[in-house]
């Protein structure tokens, strides 16, 4: 058993439920079953009882529950004791992460963490698509929206809001628009993945307006540089445009209902990539988006 599949089993009895667990651990809800199942079938008992509304423990769970607390508290002891001696990182990190993300916000970061630990090295693979992790170079993945394959295992970095932008410059010159509704009158530009084009942008009043633009790139940051050079109207990631919005180049439409927002996961196909690398990139990232949304309220994304 590992730290971490103790730690799902104790929070779901804590919560008397494995979706309150996941979400209190930010995972998906099919990875935290997943991880009390491991654990059951390590011990070779039934630790919950299970109903389609009810969990509840089950009297062996009764019974292990204080041992396993007792397991976990000797885990995180040896973890500890083995982070104050091994300080160092001195592991490859082969990381996929979309190309505008990757290019204008976590470069810097991951120079920074490389700073803090000379003894990191770094792969990149940058790609908009999401990544075979058995075709892939990669151990690693930084994406937006929560992983759909239940077999990877997920944390959550941030909520990120999403915004409908533009430069100063087209908005002087077609107008701001003030609802979605006027959208399709104004030139969207917009990004197409394999053959589907994103054109169809979602509101959270649930409204989904189809918008038409004159530009089409298959590459997420060739529509941030267009939206810079004022040739039209984007929806894009908060974090994607956080320099553009707080330098003042692009500005955030602040329309009756923004787009529906996102979030940034960092994603492993096991737990044994989960190394003390892969946790300080975890951790470091998480504070790095933390620090920047909070800087985004001045700009009034919401």
């Amino acid at each position: 058993m590992l730290l971490n599949d103790l730690q799902v089993v104790l929070q779901v009895a804590r919560f008397k439920s494995i979706r309150q667990a996941a979400q209190s651990l930010d995972m998906q809800t099919a990875t935290a079953s997943a991880a009390v199942k491991r654990v059951e079938n390590t011990l070779g008992v039934t630790l919950f009882i299970r109903s389609t509304r009810n969990l509840r423990l089950s009297a062996a769970g009764e019974t292990h529950l204080p041992q396993l607390e007792q397991a976990m508290g000797l885990l995180e002891q040896v973890r500890q004791g083995a982070k104050a001696h091994d300080t160092e990182l001195n592991d490859e990190l082969r990381i996929a992460a979309p190309s505008d993300l990757r290019r204008n916000v976590i470069a810097g970061w991951l120079d920074t963490l490389m700073e803090a630990h000379p003894g990191l090295k770094l792969k990149l693979h940058l790609s908009d698509s999401n990544t075979d992790f058995y075709r892939d170079p990669v151990d690693i993945a930084i994406r937006y929206g929560s992983p759909k394959d239940s077999s990877l295992y997920g944390f959550k970095l941030c909520n990120v809001p999403r915004v409908l932008c533009a430069s100063n410059d087209y908005l002087a010159r077609y107008g701001t628009p003030q609802t979605p509704a006027v959208l399709p009158a104004h030139n969207a530009l917009l990004y197409q993945l394999h053959d589907v084009v994103y054109n169809k942008w979602t509101f959270v009043t649930g409204e989904k307006i189809r918008v038409q633009g004159n530009r089409i790139a298959n590459d997420a940051d060739m529509v941030r540089r267009w939206c810079v050079a004022g040739f039209g109207v984007a929806t894009k990631s908060a974090l994607d445009m956080a320099d553009e919005l707080l330098a003042g180049k692009v500005r955030a439409l602040c329309l009756n209902t923004p787009p529906v927002p996102t979030e940034l996961w960092l994603i492993c196909p096991s737990r044994q990539i989960i190394t003390p690398a892969v946790r300080a990139l975890r951790e470091h990232l998480r504070e790095q988006c933390s620090e920047l949304l909070d800087k985004l309220v001045t700009v009034n994304i919401r």
